[in-house]
């Protein structure tokens, strides 16, 4: 029996529209800013998504574009003004920044009342001993799509196939906190396979398209994939989707799986910070 697709498109948008009635009972607009340097292509792409967004839940956006020669120290003071504004609920710098520009010490500026990606070192902290206040987006939208299967997370054998810190090690924490056992996954782990075939949910955020196949997956696994390449011009994962796909119990496709929630959890977020729910 092929596996049940996890929507993330659809389940994104029920997100967005209960934040749209939501920001309709407040009597201010929260405001998201996003700093992006220089015009890599894909990055314009993300943050005119993230805009649009912003429109549909009626919040104020505003994007600071800076020049790719923009020092280090620019950004940095950029990132500091955002920080002292009233009307600025939730600021991202979007990914990647320039060659020469330390990300983590700009990331580290941003306030972490207004620190809507969930990344700086004091919210990350906070994950660390599970008093999750604002948590990375996209982790936040794979523990949303687990959940929406109805699959319970807590005593379940979890495996996370990469190990950055964007993804990989706060998406751990975030299942080891709701209970289940995790076991971190990585390019030097020996015997891949047969760890991966431990999983009852398993999450794959290692960067190399196709590289999970059937026989790493097992049957009637919660199957959740981060990855998206291009390759031969279509977007693909890092799970081989129609060999998986008949072994899972669920599976998100890509695209319309993670990144549609990435963006949501981006927009709760900034909600979760105007209104100070993150204290």
């Amino acid at each position: 029996m092929p596996a049940e697709i996890i929507d993330g498109s659809q389940l994104a948008k029920s997100i967005r529209s209960q934040i749209r009635r939501r920001v309709k009972k407040l009597d201010f607009t929260p405001g998201l800013a996003v700093v992006q340097v220089g015009d890599d292509p894909a990055s314009t792409i993300y943050v005119a998504n993230k805009e649009k967004d912003c429109k549909r839940v009626n919040f104020q956006s505003e994007v600071c574009k800076m020049p790719t020669n923009t020092t280090q120290s620019e950004i940095i003071d950029r990132v500091q003004f955002l920080n002292e504004r009233e009307d600025v609920h939730g600021i991202i710098v979007q990914m990647p920044l320039p060659t020469g520009v330390d990300a983590q010490a700009v990331i580290d500026t941003i306030s972490p009342e207004k620190d809507a990606d969930g990344l700086s070192p004091i919210n990350l902290g906070n994950l660390l001993i599970n008093r999750e206040r604002v948590t990375p987006c996209t982790p936040t939208g794979v523990i949303r799509l687990i959940e929406s299967t109805g699959v319970e997370i807590e005593g379940k054998r979890a495996v996370c196939l990469g190990r950055s810190s964007l993804v990989g090690k706060p998406v751990g924490l975030m299942l080891l906190n709701r209970n289940a056992t995790v076991t971190y996954c990585h390019t030097r782990t020996r015997n891949l396979a047969e760890e991966t075939r431990n999983a009852e949910i398993l999450v794959v955020a290692a960067g190399r398209p196709g590289m999970v196949t059937a026989s790493m997956v097992s049957e009637g696994a919660v199957v959740i994939d981060v990855g998206i390449s291009r390759v031969n011009d279509r977007a693909a994962g890092d799970v081989d989707y129609e060999s998986v796909s008949t072994v899972a119990g669920f599976i998100t496709p890509v695209p319309g799986g993670v990144g549609p929630m990435t963006r949501a959890m981006l927009l709760e977020n900034t909600l979760k910070l105007a209104v100070g729910r993150w204290k």
